[in-house]
C-alpha cells in the first residue's frame, strides 16, 4: 500500500479472526468424515414445526442479530430519536419492513384505518376530506424508492466516529410502495383556484404530536410524490406511518411525512420549524443553506465492513455494497482497495426504479494484504460522489446533514475491519 495515503484512525479493534483452510474456490477440503454429513441429524429424523406455529412469519432464531439498532448517546430520548437498518447483513436491495430504520419526532402513534382522514385545502377549487377506503378506490401505482434521513452519515463530518455500516449509513431503507399519486388527489380537489402553478407549494402535515410539517414545491408534488398505504406488499408498519404516509422520491426522509393528515395548497413556503431551525446546512461562516431536498449520489461497502469482517481463508472475496442517488439511476460504481489511489469498476446488480438502491459487487482475490476499501458512485447526471475533503472545502464542518462523502474501511491482515478516514 502506498505510503502517501493520508489516514487518521481511531484505536483499532483488538483480536483476530480465525481463518479456516480451504481450496482456491473457498470450499473445504474433505480430509476426514464429517459427522454433519455421515450421521443422521435431529432435523432429519424428527418432525418439525407445524404450519400455524407463527401465523405471521418471523426470521429464524439463527438470524436474531439482524435487527435495527440505535445509538443511545445520539439523542436525549427514544421518543424523538432514530435507529439504523442492518444494511451490513442484507443483500439485494429491498429492505424488509421489520428492520427498516425509523425516525420519530414525538414517537410512533397508533392510528386505525377507520379513524384516518386526509384533508386537502388551501388554494383548491373544492376542499376535500378522504377516508382510507376513499384512497383505495383511486388508481394506484407501485414503485421502489429509497428513503434516507438527511442526517445519515452526519456523525462522520469531523472524522471516523461510528464503527459499522449500520451506524454510519443505516439511516436508509428501500421498499416497494403502493399508493395514489399526489397529483391525482390534487386534481380531484381542482387547482384552477391556485392560478399559475409555477410558484405554488403544498404544505404537508402528519397526525402525530409533532406534525412535522414540510413545504414541497408544486412542481415536485405533481411529478412523482406518492400517497402510500402499502410497503413491500403489506400494510405500512406503525413506525413507518400506518395507515398512510407520503413518499417523496429522491428527497430527504423528513419530507416523507408519516400518519398523513393534511395537504394545503399555498402560494409560498410555510417556513415551518422543521425547514428553518432544522434540516438546513450550516456553512463555515455561520450562514445556512436551505431547501437542500435532494439526496446526492452516495455509496457504501457493506461487506467487508466492521460488522462483517472477513472470516474465511485467503482466496476469492466478494466486496459488496449499496449505491443510490436522488437525481436518478446509478450508472457506475468504482471500488478502491488502496484508499483511492487506484479504482476498479464494480458489477451492478439488477437495476430497478429510478431513485432506488442499487447493489454492486466486486469479485476479487484476497491474500491477507491490508486494504483501505472505498466505493465511489456515479449517477445518470454525471455527478461523482465526493471525498470528505471536497465536501469540507465547499461546506466546512458545521453541518449535520447531507454528508455523501466516500467512506473508508481499513481491513487488516486478519480480516478485521475498522472505520477510518482517508480524506
Amino acid at each position: 500500500m502506498e505510503k502517501d495515503v493520508k489516514t487518521s484512525r481511531r484505536s483499532f479493534l483488538k483480536g483476530s479472526v480465525a481463518l479456516a483452510g480451504g481450496t482456491v474456490a473457498g470450499a473445504a477440503v474433505a480430509k476426514e468424515a464429517d459427522p454433519l454429513i455421515t450421521e443422521v441429524q435431529d432435523w432429519a429424523s424428527l418432525t418439525g414445526v407445524g404450519v400455524d406455529e407463527t401465523p405471521y412469519g418471523l426470521p429464524i432464531s439463527f438470524e436474531k442479530d439482524v435487527v435495527r439498532r440505535n445509538v443511545e448517546w445520539l439523542t436525549a430520548s427514544p421518543i424523538s430519536s432514530i435507529n439504523f437498518t442492518p444494511i451490513h447483513a442484507l443483500d439485494g436491495t429491498i429492505t424488509p419492513q421489520g428492520c427498516a430504520f425509523e425516525r420519530h419526532h414525538s414517537g410512533a402513534i397508533e392510528l386505525r384505518k377507520e379513524d384516518f382522514r386526509l384533508m386537502i385545502n388551501g388554494l383548491v377549487d373544492r376542499p376535500l376530506v378522504f377516508t382510507y377506503k376513499d384512497l383505495e378506490r383511486f388508481p394506484r401505482e407501485n414503485h421502489v424508492y429509497f428513503c434516507e434521513c438527511a442526517a445519515n452519515t452526519g456523525m462522520e463530518w469531523a472524522g471516523a466516529q461510528l464503527n459499522g455500516a449500520q451506524f454510519t449509513h443505516g439511516m436508509i431503507h428501500n421498499m416497494e410502495y403502493t399508493g395514489v399519486p399526489l397529483r391525482t388527489l390534487l386534481n380531484e380537489a381542482g387547482l384552477a383556484a391556485a392560478g399559475d402553478l409555477k410558484d405554488k407549494w403544498v404544505y404537508v402535515e402528519g397526525a402525530d404530536a409533532s406534525s412535522n410539517g414540510r413545504s414541497i414545491p408544486m412542481e415536485k408534488a405533481l411529478e412523482d410524490v406518492l400517497v402510500a398505504f402499502k410497503a413491500n406488499g403489506e400494510a405500512l408498519r406503525m413506525e413507518h406511518g400506518y395507515p398512510v404516509r407520503l413518499v417523496v422520491p429522491g428527497w430527504e426522509g423528513n419530507m416523507w411525512v408519516k400518519w398523513l393528515r393534511r395537504i394545503e395548497v399555498t402560494d409560498a413556503a410555510v417556513e415551518s420549524r422543521e425547514e428553518t431551525s432544522k434540516y438546513t446546512d450550516v456553512y463555515e461562516d455561520g450562514t445556512a443553506r436551505k431547501w437542500t431536498w435532494v439526496m446526492d449520489a452516495k455509496s457504501v461497502i457493506t461487506t467487508p465492513s466492521p460488522q462483517m469482517p472477513i472470516d474465511h481463508a485467503h482466496g476469492p472475496l466478494v466486496i459488496s455494497g449499496l449505491a443510490w442517488s436522488g437525481h436518478g439511476k446509478i450508472t457506475r460504481v468504482d471500488v478502491s482497495k488502496d484508499g483511492g489511489i487506484t479504482w476498479e469498476t464494480a458489477r451492478l446488480g439488477k437495476q430497478g426504479d429510478s431513485k432506488a438502491l442499487t447493489r454492486f459487487y466486486l469479485d476479487t482475490e484476497w491474500t491477507g494484504e491490508p486494504m483501505l476499501l472505498q466505493s465511489r458512485a456515479i449517477d445518470e447526471t454525471g455527478y461523482v460522489q465526493p471525498t470528505k475533503d471536497q465536501l469540507r472545502t465547499s461546506r466546512g464542518e458545521n453541518s449535520v446533514y447531507h454528508n455523501n462523502c466516500i467512506q473508508t474501511w481499513y481491513v487488516d491482515e486478519n480480516g478485521v475491519v475498522e472505520n477510518v478516514e482517508v480524506s
